[in-house]
């Protein structure tokens, strides 16, 4: 029901006669018609569902369970502890940016709908919250005499999972993201060993990520902003990106790399997702020690009045601001301001999705739509491809490498079109096993 020829909305049903499972509960972004579906009740009824399983916080797997939750679901939601807590931390955040962006609708009279409404509410977030239980990774946990799952480190960012669901002696394996295998921040993904069914992620399924090196470029577009007398901004995702770019920055400081400009971190999002970091260090790479000298060497940003002060002063500077796609977030008050200066430079540093401004800026486009309003770019757009979160096609190709039996069918998900089937004929040409390109709502009957 979602992430079916698109990369967002991941949502799975698994009916049985046992139990209804959901794997994946995630809202849909970018283009208009894709957003659209968020408004409509899904084909079947929550209430019957009994468990969700989540892969990872992400927005685009997690961010639909408040309107499960207020559609009649009161089963229970069950993720690693630091997806737990960075799902927490996404919900509040996207109901506080929902209930703002309505109201801001409504004064300003931009909105067809009368009145605008948010997506959900804080007190839905709240309500939804209430239902997550956190479980080990690599213990499996039964749900039924026939049914048993657990989670498997999955790269990508903090708590991130593929799962491995048996059902009346069949492996379904949920690939969720996968991780890159050399991340600054994360370990490698750990590998499917065995799959009846696979449902596997192709966001890259069509590109290797290019051997650029991060550190020239920022080095560069750093001494660039410096020599112009500008603003670096940099719209991220608050989750890892925000925290593999304050460590690489650190670390291009700590060796006389770069000089001592001032770099603020404003994602209020992003911020909490730092304390998940520090409760959860055996999730990631960095030594307790460099990770409390890292924050120590940022400007954190706390506060709305901060944020404006930080726009006001007339220092070359970086600012890393929320969200990466361009889609909300304080980034948006940064660029309302500065994406008219010539001396800007909006450096991207993500994948972006269709529909979504980050991916107008990155194709060139000479305006922007936000708040109601266009506003002309006049800023330098660049673009990192190589932080990305996700494995590449050959990264994924390895992933399967060490499935030991030939799956029954494998369902390509969470793709453009173009990424879906040039995944499908990789696979087919690397190990000949069936695959499926699903469409949005297509039932799979499978007997076991």
């Amino acid at each position: 029901m979602g992430a079916a020829g698109t990369v967002t909305g991941s949502k799975f049903l698994i009916e049985t006669p046992e139990r209804n499972i959901l794997i994946d509960c995630g809202m849909f972004q970018g283009l208009k018609e894709l957003r659209e579906l968020n408004w409509q009740d899904l084909p079947f009824k929550a209430s019957t569902i009994d468990t969700v399983l989540l892969t990872h916080g992400h927005l685009d797997h997690t961010g639909y369970l408040p309107r499960l939750v207020r559609q009649g679901f009161n089963g229970t939601v069950f993720g690693t502890a630091p997806t737990m807590e960075i799902t927490k931390i996404i919900l509040l955040d996207s109901a506080k940016i929902n209930e703002e962006d309505a109201k801001r609708a409504n004064e300003e009279n931009y909105s067809r709908h009368r009145p605008a409404l948010p997506f959900y509410t804080v007190k839905d977030a709240e309500r939804t919250i209430e239902l997550f239980v956190p479980v080990e990774k690599d213990s499996w946990q039964n749900i039924s005499a026939q049914i048993r799952y657990r989670f498997r480190y999955n790269g990508h960012i903090i708590g991130a999972t593929f799962i491995e669901l048996e059902l009346y002696g069949k492996t379904f394996v949920f690939s969720g993201d996968i991780g890159r295998e050399e991340d600054l921040l994360l370990y490698p993904p750990q590998r499917p060993q065995w799959a009846d069914y696979l449902f596997l992620e192709s966001t890259y399924g069509n590109k290797l990520h290019p051997q650029e090196s991060v550190s020239d470029k920022l080095i560069g577009l750093i001494n660039h902003t410096i020599h112009n007398r500008g603003d670096l901004i940099i719209p991220s995702f608050a989750v890892e990106r925000l925290q593999t770019l304050m460590f690489l920055l650190w670390k291009l400081y700590n060796e006389g790399r770069i000089p001592k400009l001032p770099i603020f971190i404003d994602s209020p999002m992003g911020n909490n997702v730092l304390g998940v970091f520090e409760r959860f260090a055996d999730w990631h790479k960095i030594p307790p020690n460099e990770f409390t000298a890292m924050k120590h060497r940022m400007n954190i940003i706390k506060s709305y009045r901060k944020t404006w002060e930080t726009i006001d002063d007339p220092r070359p500077k970086i600012v890393i601001a929320g969200s990466g796609m361009i889609t909300g977030g304080r980034v948006l008050t940064y660029l309302k301001q500065l994406i008219g200066n010539t001396n800007t430079t909006v450096l991207l540093v993500g994948y972006q999705a269709e529909g979504t401004r980050g991916r107008q800026l990155m194709e060139g486009a000479a305006e922007l739509k936000f708040f109601g309003k266009y506003y002309p770019v006049e800023a330098t757009v660049e673009h990192i491809e190589n932080l990305s979160a996700h494995a590449d096609q050959q990264g994924i190709i390895n992933w399967l490498s060490t499935i030991k039996n030939i799956p029954e069918n494998i369902f390509l998900i969470h793709g453009e079109p173009t990424a879906l089937d040039a995944l499908r004929l990789k696979i087919d040409d690397e190990y000949g096993w069936k695959v499926t390109i699903p469409k949005l709502n297509s039932i799979e009957t499978i007997r076991v």
